[in-house]
């Protein structure tokens, strides 16, 4: 699939790839327990990064959904680089890891994860991310950097589906970085890992 796509969406497609392998190799010889432990009182698990990840995704594929079918449906076709703009690209950037203690904002509510079963949320993970890919296959020949989304988590700020398909790859780095943390300091705990 990739092949057909434009280069900078070959890129996305190529993140959420690496994703995936991280997410593999992040979850290997995690026993069931582990995958949900918690490091520290108010931290998240490797589960919990996982599911946030899968909801996350989900809720701005949703949002993008819609604007994406109507500018179909009359035709748009491409006519730049999926890109996001220079407001749009801060706010990427804002997401990249590691966190920093100006873009640390508490989870909406729709995206807060689930005490959910590592199983259970590396399976939506990879889910949301082959959604994510599906998106990508039957919009990637119109004008993404034109179409504009309402932000499903700011009321008022409006995205090019562009920034936002960068939103979901820089978000996923950002809490794998997360999910990694959480797995060393596991592994320096008094549990080993089977």
């Amino acid at each position: 699939m990739s092949a057909t796509l434009p280069a900078e969406l070959r890129e996305l497609n190529e993140q959420l790839d690496a994703a995936e392998r991280e997410v593999h190799a992040l979850v290997a010889g995690l026993s069931r327990e582990q995958g949900t432990q918690r490091p520290a009182a108010g931290s998240w698990s490797v589960a919990e990064c996982l599911d946030h990840l899968a909801r996350a995704n989900r809720v701005y594929l949703s949002a993008m959904q819609g604007p994406a079918t109507r500018a179909q449906t009359r035709g748009s076709r491409r006519q730049r680089p999926a890109l996001p703009g220079w407001i749009g690209g801060l706010f990427v950037r804002s997401l990249e890891p590691p966190a920093r203690w100006w873009s640390r904002l508490k989870a909406p509510r729709s995206i807060r994860p689930d005490a959910v079963p590592l199983a259970e949320a590396f399976a939506d993970f990879t889910a949301s991310q082959t959604d994510v890919r599906e998106f990508l296959r039957q919009h990637g020949a119109l004008d993404l950097a034109a179409i504009r989304f309402p932000n499903p988590f700011v009321p008022g700020i409006r995205f090019s589906i562009a920034t936002g398909l960068h939103v979901i790859t820089a978000h996923e780095r950002r809490h794998l970085w997360q999910a990694r943390r959480i797995r060393e300091e596991l592994e320096r705990g008094s549990r080993p890992l089977t």
